[in-house]
């Protein structure tokens, strides 16, 4: 969550500055700012909205070559220009990410020693900290280090001291932060994007790390302020990569990449042959249970994942909210796998819950698509996604992806466990070869548009079906509602008669997902409930049923159930954006949303 950029360089620093804070907007934010050094003074200015209304108070040929800025989405405090960042007190300017979890008592004890507060933020209080301390330690090393013993939470920081206007400091625990060089300066970032057009080689800082950038140099201190030397990274994407490519949106553009996406993940890992599974997920074969934590629709993969694997390998698989997780009392014996799914790979509740795992001795396999991020780095074994850059913060092709490790897992432990017959693998890796070409298929249909247009005015929308359609569901209800603010709730099929259907009224619409073979008789038994009510049926499956019990049919590609979920998300994605569209909804950017959540 938030965005961090930082400059220190020959050139100026406003125009940087300002593209890398442009290409975090993904990250989703509430205000935005700028901190800048000028004839040896700090200078802020930060604005409430967008970064358009900063840019406004902005002169872009200020020759100023090291600042700070930030793009806010507010925890403590509400959404305004007092408490967006950066913030100042005594010698220190910064900005943060991050929750500082003590600050209230930290705050308290500021206060009693002079220190008066202008915002309600937790940044705020961690300036004013950072400076009491350098006043005792009279060392700005020192002073950082020091308070990373203090601060309880999660902080990414970049730093401006006044006694030393020439150097950006950066600080960071749990929060991701990378720096990286270019050939005319140094930046500090909280995302590869941001500086993607000035060099692709960064550096990701580790926890309680104190980086000090200048215009020629970057030394990196680890939390026993000795000098460290980091591996450099090279990010194998580019900066055209992340431009819309003529699209209208970025979450247009990545739903139309998910063949290539599927494509890319799956010949990673297979070349065909059940030998270069073994190669990659060996591994899994000793464990008998398996415990899914995630947040949101990677929450909602390890769903379709449990599916999955409880029926075609035989293992009982538990599914957790990472947020809930963390806390919980597990119950693991000794071939129990924790498998944490992650797009960013910063996750603040499932990189916890990773830890707590970790300390309980259990064995980790994280699914994410950064590299080297901090959940990648902790666990045991880590399979990368290749969707590569995802800039809409409705994810749609990290999904995907993600639904495309789960079917190779399954079909490599079904295979393992002779739960999946010789003949079944021939079908499904026949079907396997033809995904690119039916996913490509799915996302030309021109239908689902047509169906947004009746619909969009509702104000809610349900979504209903059964095992891995209700999962399914679960995760186009959640695409509908974030982008769209339209209330939408997904429920088991067979669950409505007990209270919701009360809530069905005439031209309520209601989106069935009917896929699984077994169960599709019982869920049109549902579909016609609704129906009797004056339900708006929208009937999404990959049969066409005998009868008409519907009003709008989305008929996808019959694939092998292992598949299936693959194809029947596409549909669901497009009716969501379309419907977001047509209210005239910030698809890429919606209210209150940020891409990584990076925060408890």
């Amino acid at each position: 969550m938030c965005g961090i950029i930082g400059y220190v360089g020959h050139n100026l620093c406003i125009p940087k500055i300002i593209h890398g804070l442009e290409n975090l907007e993904y990250r989703g934010y509430d205000s935005a700012g700028i901190a800048y050094v000028l004839n040896n003074k700090t200078k802020i200015i930060k604005e409430k909205g967008k970064i358009s209304n900063l840019k406004k108070l902005l002169d872009f040929d200020t020759t100023t070559n090291l600042g700070i800025a930030h793009t806010r989405w507010a925890t403590h405090g509400e959404a305004n220009k007092i408490n967006a960042h950066p913030h100042s007190l005594g010698k220190f300017t910064i900005v943060h990410n991050g929750i500082i979890e003590n600050y209230s008592k930290l705050k308290q004890e500021l206060e009693n020693n002079g220190y008066v507060f202008k915002s309600e933020t937790d940044t705020e209080v961690a300036c004013a900290l950072l400076d009491e301390i350098y006043k005792q330690e009279k060392d700005i090393l020192k002073a950082l280090n020091k308070v990373t013993k203090i601060f309880r939470g999660s902080y990414a920081f970049g730093i401006i001291c006044s006694d030393d206007p020439n150097a950006i400091y950066a600080l960071r625990c749990t929060s991701p932060l990378i720096v990286a060089n270019s050939p005319d300066g140094n930046f500090i970032a909280s995302d590869v994007p941001a500086i993607l057009k000035y060099t692709n080689k960064y550096i990701l800082l580790d926890d309680f790390d104190i980086a000090k950038l200048t215009k020629d140099n970057i030394i990196i201190y680890d939390e026993f302020l000795h000098e460290t030397k980091k591996k450099v990274n090279t990010f194998s994407g580019t900066f055209e990569s992340a431009a819309k490519n003529g699209y209208e949106h970025f979450m247009l553009k990545e739903i139309h990449e998910q063949d290539k996406v599927f494509k890319d993940t799956i010949n990673f890992y297979f070349d065909g042959t059940i030998e270069s599974l073994k190669k990659n997920f060996s591994f899994l074969k000793k464990y008998n249970k398996i415990d899914i934590v995630a947040c949101g629709s990677a929450y909602h993969t390890g769903l379709v994942g449990k599916s999955l694997i409880e029926n075609y390998v035989n293992i009982p698989v538990n599914v957790e909210v990472a947020s809930e997780y963390r806390y919980k009392r597990c119950f693991y014996d000794y071939n129990t796998l924790v498998i944490l799914v992650s797009q960013s790979g910063e996750t603040a509740d499932t990189l916890a819950a990773l830890r707590k795992a970790k300390n309980d001795g259990i064995t980790t396999m994280a699914i994410v698509n950064v590299v080297g991020s901090s959940i990648a780095r902790e666990a045991d074994h880590v399979i990368y996604i290749k969707a590569g850059c995802e800039i809409a913060v409705a994810t749609t092709k990290a999904y995907l992806a993600q639904l495309a490790i789960f079917s190779l897992l399954t079909i490599y432990l079904g295979y393992q466990n002779k739960t999946i017959s010789e003949n079944e693998l021939n079908i499904i890796l026949d079907d396997l070869k033809k995904m690119p070409k039916l996913i490509n298929d799915t996302i030309k249909n021109n239908s689902y548009f047509d169906i947004a247009d009746k619909i969009y005015k509702n104000k809610q929308i349900f979504f209903i079906g059964r095992g891995i359609d209700y999962a399914i569901s679960m995760e186009g209800s959640l695409k509908l509602k974030e982008i769209s603010y339209i209330n939408s709730v997904a429920y088991q099929a067979g669950e409505l008669k007990h209270g919701t259907i009360s809530l069905i009224t005439k031209n309520t619409p209601v989106i069935a997902i009917a896929t699984d073979t077994k169960l599709i008789e019982k869920t049109i038994s549902n579909i016609k409930e609704t129906k009797a009510r004056g339900a708006y049926v929208i009937y999404v499956s990959n049969e066409e049923p005998s009868e008409k019990f519907y009003d709008e049919l989305i008929k996808i590609h019959k694939v092998h159930p292992i598949l299936q979920s693959i194809l029947t998300i596409v549909p669901l994605q497009l009716l969501a954006y379309k419907v977001a569209k047509n209210n005239g909804c910030d698809i890429d950017q919606p209210r209150n949303l940020a891409k990584s959540v990076t925060v408890e």
